[in-house]
């Protein structure tokens, strides 16, 4: 009786092991469906983008010369006669991104080498969540800032400045991808083994030496890398510029003059303004092209910085 009971609770028990496999098996395999369902509506997002830019876009140069557009000097689409040339818009985002990374750029690595070299554990831990919540605050939030606290500043000191410029959106947007620069640049520095450091200090070099002989150097991929993805958000940056630098394409690099970014143009004709199909309507899509192709080898040029300058420690 005993062996009998003990062979039937050994087959309940085999029974019972098959049945959880089986529900582990069916539980891995909805998972991987999820997973891959979310991957592959990810793609089909971005393919969708992609298609519709080309397909508006195609038609918008099917009616506008392509050299007018990449090379002319003019951008009044709605005003008679029209001009398509997108050269103003370009210099006013250039502007925008080269203003924004003087500040930004400095600023964050600075902020990343006293993080990773020079702050104590305990102060890091406390200062760098604090610095990413920049990144947090709405785009929106930072354009009205510009508008009631940096314009009026700069007008205080600089007269000549306009109430929309230029300045005011490279200040607020520098402030942006601060964080970006700071923290990519700080685990950058954090990844560079400690033995480096030491034996730079064993042969009697100072804490700047290292830091910028040593863990600069070493992290130099990761600091370019961190410094393109910022660029690249500069780029894109669209309500900050938008309420800030002002709605006047023009080809200038004075920043204390009204501007307007290919972002902000991307804004003001979606109000719905332009009847739709129009090719004023289609220089929506011409323009988000063009800030899709430059967003795109931007990207691209850090992943090349990546794998070009990467360095392996074991």
């Amino acid at each position: 009786m005993a062996s009998g009971t003990r062979t039937t609770n050994s087959g309940a028990g085999e029974l019972d092991l098959g049945r959880s496999k089986q529900l582990r098996e069916r539980v891995e395999r909805l998972i991987g469906g999820v997973l891959g369902g979310s991957a592959a509506l990810s793609i089909a997002v971005t393919v969708g983008i992609v298609l519709v830019l080309a397909f508006e876009t195609i038609g918008f140069f099917r009616e506008v010369s392509p050299l007018e557009f990449f090379f002319g000097t003019q951008w009044h689409p709605l005003f008679e006669p029209p001009a398509f040339g997108v050269l103003p818009l370009v210099c006013g985002t250039v502007l925008v991104t080269v203003g924004s990374s003087l500040i930004a750029v400095p600023l964050g690595l600075g902020s990343a080498f006293y993080l990773a070299e020079y702050a104590t554990e305990s102060f890091r831990r406390r200062v760098k969540p604090i610095l990413e919540l920049l990144a947090g605050v709405p785009t929106v939030v930072y354009g009205y800032f510009a508008v009631a606290f940096v314009t009026p500043f700069l007008q205080r000191w600089i007269p000549s400045t306009e109430v929309f410029n230029a300045a005011s959106a490279c200040v607020v947007v520098g402030i942006m991808i601060l964080p970006t620069v700071a923290s990519l640049c700080d685990d950058a520095f954090r990844a560079v083994p400690r033995a480096m450091r030491d034996g730079a200090y064993g042969l009697g070099a100072t804490r700047f030496e290292v830091s910028t002989r040593i863990v600069f150097p070493a992290a130099l991929s990761g600091v370019l890398a961190a410094i393109v993805l910022a660029l690249s958000r500069a780029i894109g940056e669209t309500m900050a510029v938008t309420l800030a630098a002002g709605s006047t394409p023009k080809m200038t690099l004075n920043p204390l003059v009204s501007i307007q970014a290919m972002t902000g143009y991307m804004v003001q004709i979606s109000l719905g303004d332009n009847p739709y199909g129009t090719v004023g309507y289609r220089t929506l899509f011409a323009v988000g092209t063009l800030l899709f192709g430059i967003t795109l080898v931007m990207n691209m040029i850090a992943q090349a910085i990546m794998r070009r300058f990467r360095e392996e420690y074991e």
